[in-house]
Formats: C-alpha cells, structure tokens, sequence
C-alpha cells in the first residue's frame, strides 16, 4: 500500500530527480510550453505553479525585503537568473488577477520508441 507516500521517483536517484525538475521548470518558464511524458508533467507541474505564485506574492507591493527574498527563492529554484526575471516581471503581472491554474497538461498519443505516454504542458494565456 502506498499511503502517505507522495511524489513520483520516476526511476531517478534524488539528485538527478531535483535537477531534472529544476532544467524542466526551467525550459517550461522559458518556452511556456513543453512537452514530456505524462508522469514529468504531473510530476513539476505543482512545483511551477508554485513558483508563479511565489513570484505573485513578489510584485512590488512597498515591501522591499519581501520582494528580495521571493526572488531569491526563485533563483535557487531555477536553473537561469533571466528565467527568474521574466517569472516576476512578465508571468507574474499575466496571472495577477487568476487564483490558481496556471498550467494546463494537454495529452498526446503515445511515444513511438518505448510507447511512453506523452503530454504537453503549458502556461495558460489569458
């Protein structure tokens, strides 16, 4: 039984897993769409709607040190400090007014090497 056991290991060691999270969060705020297997898509999606609102809670709101460490949170979770740019100033300001649900996963036929099931992920436009 697999109770209270959360996430998915996706057949990776810890670290290769966090850096293989942290190139796809990455590419997905860089490209705003992506497309992977099904299981890495449910697998980061969390995590980046995360840091969408993470940077939300960014905006400029007079509080300078809040603003400050938002960012840097940010920065550590990404792999490139212009992605984080962009994330507070083009993607935060998108999705101010929206409570949640910044990413859709759309489904694809399957893989034609291993059969693999695929998905894109993307950054819903409003």
């Amino acid at each position: 039984m697999r109770h209270r056991v959360a996430g998915r290991k996706l057949g990776r060691s810890s670290g290769h897993r966090r850096a293989l999270y942290k190139n796809l969060i990455t590419d997905l705020f860089r490209y705003e769409r992506l497309e992977t297997t099904e299981a890495k898509a449910k697998a980061i999606r969390p995590a980046a709607e995360r840091l969408i609102t993470l940077a939300k809670r960014g905006l400029d709101d007079g509080r300078p040190k809040r603003v400050l460490h938002a960012r840097r949170l940010a920065v550590g979770r990404l792999n490139d400090p212009l992605i984080a740019r962009k994330l507070f100033e083009v993607l935060a300001p998108r999705y101010e007014d929206r409570p949640g649900g910044y990413t859709r996963i759309v489904k694809l036929n399957r893989r034609l090497g291993d059969g693999a099931k695929m998905a894109i992920l993307e950054l819903v436009e409003e």
